[in-house]
Order: C-alpha cells, then sequence, then structure tokens
C-alpha cells in the first residue's frame, strides 16, 4: 500500500462510486476513509489516504418515502399480487424490519404463537422482530407452508441450477427449491407498486410517528441505536401534515 498515492484512492472510489447517489458515495467514501487511518493509527502501515478534493456530496432527503397507509393497505389486498409477494410485504410493513433480515428467516424460527421471530441484524446481534394479525393470517398459507418444518421461509419460483446451486442452509429440504434473494423481492416489488423494499420499513416508522407512539418505542420496533437516525424515519407524513392543514381553514359558517 505504500506505493499506492492519494490520487489513486480518490480515482477508483469514482470508478466505483462516482455515479451512485450521494448518500452512497458518502457511505463508501467514509468506509474507505475509516480503514485506510485504520491501516496508518491501529496497524502502523504506510498508507494513503483520501485526497482533499474527494469531498463529501450533499445530500438532499426524500420526504416522499413513507407511503400512505391506505397505499399500503391497497396494495396488500390486491387479488393479482401472489400470496408469497403479499406475506413478505406485510411482514415487512409490519416488523419494521429490513427485507434482508426477513428473507433470512427460517420456517423453523418463527414463534407463530407469539408472533414473532429472531433475526441478525446489523452488528450480528440477535434481536426479535413482532407482527400483527395480518401477517398472522397469511403465514400458514404459504405454499408447503404446513408441510415444511424447516428451511428458508420464502421460497423462490424453481429449484436453483446446477451451475448456481446456493448455499445447503439457502435450499428448503422438503421442496429442493432455494431461498427468495433480494434482487429478485425488490423487482418483484417494484413490477406491482413501482416501490422500493425499504419503503414499507420507512413507511411502519413514519406511521408509528404519525400515531404519536414515544420515539424510544419506535426505536425499540425499529431497532434504530441512534436517535437521530430515528428520527430520520419518523417525520411527520404526507397524511399527518394534511390533517394539521386542516386547522389553517377559516372557520366554517353556522346557519
Amino acid at each position: 500500500m505504500a506505493e499506492v498515492a492519494d490520487d489513486e484512492i480518490g480515482a477508483a472510489l469514482t470508478q466505483l462510486w462516482g455515479g451512485c447517489a450521494p448518500a452512497t458515495w458518502n457511505r463508501n467514501r467514509a468506509a474507505v476513509a475509516s480503514w485506510l487511518t485504520w491501516c496508518t493509527t491501529k496497524k502502523r502501515w504506510v498508507a494513503p489516504s483520501v485526497p482533499s478534493d474527494v469531498e463529501r456530496r450533499r445530500e438532499t432527503p426524500d420526504e416522499t418515502k413513507a407511503v400512505a397507509k391506505t397505499t399500503i393497505h391497497r396494495l396488500l389486498s390486491r387479488r393479482d399480487v401472489p400470496l408469497r409477494e403479499k406475506t413478505l410485504w406485510r411482514m415487512l410493513y409490519e416488523t419494521a424490519a429490513r427485507a434482508a433480515e426477513i428473507l433470512a428467516l427460517n420456517v423453523e424460527e418463527l414463534d407463530l404463537e407469539g408472533r414473532r421471530a429472531p433475526i441478525r441484524s446489523k452488528g450480528w446481534a440477535i434481536e426479535w422482530v413482532y407482527w400483527d394479525t395480518g401477517t398472522a393470517h397469511l403465514l400458514p398459507q404459504l405454499p408447503d407452508g404446513t408441510q415444511r418444518t424447516r428451511g428458508p421461509l420464502f421460497l423462490s419460483e424453481r429449484r436453483p441450477v446446477p451451475a448456481r446451486q446456493p448455499a445447503a442452509a439457502d435450499i428448503c429440504p422438503h421442496t429442493g427449491r432455494g431461498r427468495l434473494g433480494y434482487d429478485r423481492a425488490r423487482v418483484l416489488l417494484d413490477k406491482y407498486s413501482g416501490l422500493d423494499l425499504h419503503q414499507l420499513r420507512h413507511s411502519a416508522a413514519t406511521h408509528l410517528g404519525n400515531a404519536e407512539i414515544p420515539l424510544q418505542l419506535i426505536m425499540a420496533k425499529t431497532r434504530h441505536k441512534n436517535p437521530r437516525t430515528a428520527m430520520r424515519y419518523t417525520r411527520p407524513g404526507s397524511e399527518a401534515i394534511a390533517a394539521v392543514t386542516e386547522h389553517l381553514a377559516p372557520p366554517r359558517r353556522r346557519h
């Protein structure tokens, strides 16, 4: 690394993430800078640094990420949406969990009576996520749901080909089908609704905030550790703002 110049680090960052969104650019830039700092301060290695002209980019917050509750319930009641997708989306919304966490669940991990399941969150901590009656009603209806006792909860449409054989833990021992992947789940939600998987989690947090649930409880639900991060997800949604606007209307006439 001693032979790598600062400008080469900047060029690599630009080539890899120069065309990404500002938040993605800032996140990856910070990760590279942190690792290079660790190399020089902790390991005492001669290492380059991120050049000063490769700056953080200004992030413009997207205030439209939260979807109205009526929109979500309308989506989850559509008859043209397959049961697997309907169950996954309902579970993501009610648990306010990350999509990767729910997709990693196995059948044997579900506590159907307690309406909860353990997931491995960021930092590999094991935490509980909880769902409500909507998910509880759909889970037993999943294809092969009553026959399967272990293996991935959400399965792909068909068995994997030999050339792309996943790990044994990602194959259902009853059906031979693989675990539903994040990319496929993302494409299907976009196909039916034009939404992103993370919007379900974001919307859940926003709806809890609109219901005046204390921030501490919202953080426990979403499992955010930093209040500032949680507050970014709990800004009042369009429905709450519209309701507040009604207080500015002129007084109604009385006859």
